[in-house]
């Protein structure tokens, strides 16, 4: 993967993680090291200098973004003179990235800064996992080596989901899913309620499909998103955390004898290490490669991170 460079034709700003830290302005942090610690993923080192230095800023991004759309929805409110626009829909962000680069940590973080703003939005968070297909169908279509692509998602029942939610529904359902037992929960629902911001993260959430020759109209997830994150690092770096997690993981979750991957803690560390070096090179790093990674020119922001996990440049899409 390249590194983030302006060009003359490029779409983005480049900035160092100091220059984006300007743009915080008199931003408070509101955030404590306790409730951090409770969000952060296993082997995020995000701290509260990380989120002084680029979240801040990038929450009061949102917060101009945001506010752009309350504006422009009411104009467009008079613009049609009486006739209603529709109810103020949710203002969606959505948040890609590959596996192990730190997208649960950053939705987790946004919510609690957004939430915190002085008018107190009621912002709500969910991730795609839910929307795989449980593993019993994964099983019959031959896709458990395909979980995580496209094609293992119910991408049906997720543009069901965001076109109610963008349409001011009450009480949106969506499936539950649990890394724990690495399946969807049956019966398990999460209610979203007509929240002032959605975040919405996953995989595979930039990805568009083929165009018909036709010119039908084909729904995207992304054309639900006001607005669109991409988390970058480069690849020997994804590989590192993956492999750490994992590795970790075995001495944690794994021990549990409930996990889906209860059997990895009962190996030896050089056998676990293979089967993490083959599900990155035979799974993960495919679906970067086919799938992930060339969405990320079409994210409105992408935050790259250094090999210690942090930010060392932001990339800002020029209006």
């Amino acid at each position: 993967m390249d590194q983030l460079a302006p060009t003359p034709f490029s779409p983005y700003r480049i900035f160092s993680a100091d220059e984006w830290a300007e743009f915080r302005a008199d931003t408070p942090l509101t955030l404590g090291a306790g409730e951090l610690e409770r969000i952060r993923s296993m082997n995020d080192p995000v701290d509260l200098d990380e989120v002084a230095r680029i979240y801040l800023a990038l929450s009061r991004l949102l917060s101009a973004h945001v506010e752009a759309t309350q504006v422009l929805f009411s104009q467009r409110q008079r613009f049609l003179s009486g006739r209603s626009a529709g109810h103020k829909t949710p203002f969606v962000i959505g948040i890609a990235g590959s596996v192990a680069v730190g997208k649960s940590t950053t939705a987790r973080l946004l919510q609690l800064l957004l939430q915190r703003w002085p008018s107190s939005p009621k912002v709500a968070l969910l991730t795609t996992d839910g929307f795989l297909y449980p593993n019993a169908v994964l099983d019959e279509k031959g896709l458990m080596r395909r979980k995580g692509f496209p094609e293992s998602y119910d991408v049906g029942a997720i543009l069901r989901f965001l076109s109610d939610v963008k349409a001011g529904a009450a009480r949106v359902s969506a499936p539950v899913y649990s890394h724990f037992y690495y399946d969807v929960m049956a019966g398990e629902r999460v209610v979203i309620d007509r929240p002032d911001i959605l975040i919405f993260e996953g995989l595979n959430v930039l990805q568009v499909q083929k165009m018909p020759p036709d010119g039908r109209a084909v729904p995207f997830v992304s054309d639900f998103f006001d607005y669109s994150i991409y988390i970058d690092a480069e690849e020997p770096d994804l590989y590192r955390w993956y492999i750490e997690r994992f590795m970790r993981l075995r001495d944690t979750a794994f021990k549990q004898t409930d996990s889906f991957f209860h059997r990895y803690s009962k190996i030896s560390d050089a056998e676990a290490l293979r089967i993490a070096e083959d599900l990155w090179s035979q799974i993960n790093a495919v679906n970067l490669h086919e799938n992930i990674l060339p969405t990320r020119p079409r994210a409105d922001l992408i935050l790259k991170k250094g090999p210690d996990h942090l930010i060392e440049q932001v990339a800002l899409r020029k209006l």
